[in-house]
């Protein structure tokens, strides 16, 4: 008995809101990161937009890693 609770429990996890809004910051950072690399073609710029991406794919990756946890 003490399986189906823990297999039930692992089963709400995956539906808990603040899971996707995680996902989805990670997504408008990343999206940032992508518009702000095509704003001029300074190497400071290139350089931050990459960092910014990374950082919301990593936030993104969390968030998905967390559902299925």
């Amino acid at each position: 008995m003490a399986n189906l609770d823990e297999t039930h429990k692992s089963g709400n996890n995956a539906n808990e809101t603040s899971h996707y809004a995680l996902m989805t910051v990670g997504i408008f950072i990343g999206f940032f990161g992508v518009i702000f690399r095509f704003l001029t073609n300074w190497t400071f710029v290139d350089i931050s937009s990459n960092i910014i991406l990374v950082i919301g794919v990593i936030i993104s990756l969390k968030a998905v890693f967390n559902i299925l946890k």
